[in-house]
């Protein structure tokens, strides 16, 4: 498993171009066009840069902002950054064994945790559950 002490030029051998700018530049796709928006099936949602678990099936829900969104994660698994950026504050989500930039946390979330994880397709891959 990778972690935060690998390179740049690491991460730039090992993802596509796109996943590098989303993971590595703080990127961000373009809505309703990820694979994972309106993917509900059973399993868990890993880094795409370096597998760690960061959320559940039962964490996911439609919240319709083209993005895939999860109302939790893993314990431990994400980091939150305060960010500053766009001349608004925002709090972004990384994944806390490999630093790779998932998305932002908002607190308007619908259900009961009121939070929305939301959160770039290209930055994490789906391990379907094994029945």
């Amino acid at each position: 498993m990778s972690s935060k002490k690998e390179s740049e030029s690491f991460w730039k051998e090992k993802l596509s171009n796109e996943a590098f700018h989303v993971l590595r530049e703080k990127g961000t796709e373009r809505p309703f066009t990820g694979k994972y928006n309106l993917h509900f099936e059973k399993g868990s949602y890993t880094c795409a840069a370096c597998n760690s678990p960061l959320f559940t099936d039962n964490q996911k829900f439609d919240s319709g902002c083209g993005w895939p969104s999860f109302d939790d994660a893993i314990k431990d698994s994400i980091e939150y950054i305060l960010d500053k950026s766009h001349g608004i504050l925002r709090t972004e989500v990384v994944c806390s064994n490999c630093g790779g930039h998932l998305g932002h946390l908002f607190n308007d979330g619908p259900t009961e945790t009121g939070q929305r994880f939301c959160v770039n397709s290209l930055s994490i891959d789906f391990k379907e559950k094994e029945e």
